[in-house]
């Protein structure tokens, strides 16, 4: 029970680094341990390969749009905002699919992405300003955090759920 908190709480704090990032990779964990061709539940939508397609796309326009120089800052309210959003919303889906709670998930996955998002806001800045390092040095980096850690927490979920037909 514990560890799907965890997991739920892990996921946040990748929402919290890339807002698309935890969904497509919960996504692309899911559509491969809990194929589903008729939806029956919210969570059915996200193992459809259509929408693991569409979220691995959005990531990916996510990571390259963080390298624009003046793009919107992560802590403003929009963005705050979908980083908690992804948060909670894939911290609920992987306690259902690992058969606890999901209220408690998304509590667990929205605070994740909310210690994340104020955490590497403060670093990357830390990086820029006092260190002097070029911005893009620091989103790199936290891209491939995101993307290893995020794959790791993924791998590590114990679906209790079965497929559907």
């Amino acid at each position: 029970m514990a560890t799907s908190f965890l997991r739920s709480f892990q996921i946040g704090l990748i929402a919290g680094m890339r807002a698309m990032s935890a969904p497509a990779l919960l996504s692309h964990k899911l559509e491969r341990t809990i194929p589903t061709k008729q939806p029956q539940k919210p969570i059915h939508y996200l193992a459809q390969p259509p929408v693991s397609l569409t979220l691995k796309v959005l990531a990916g326009a996510e990571i390259m749009g963080d390298k624009i120089p003046h793009g919107p800052n992560r802590t403003s309210p929009p963005q705050f905002i979908a980083r908690v959003a992804s948060g909670a919303t894939c911290g609920a889906f992987v306690s259902e699919v690992e058969g606890e709670s999901a209220p408690l998930g998304a509590v667990a996955g929205g605070l994740g992405a909310v210690v994340s998002t104020l955490l590497f806001f403060q670093l990357r800045r830390w990086l820029d300003h006092d260190l002097g390092l070029p911005d893009a040095v620091g989103a790199v980096a936290e891209d491939a955090l995101a993307v290893g850690l995020g794959w790791q927490v993924v791998n590590g979920i114990q679906p209790k759920m079965k497929p559907t037909t």
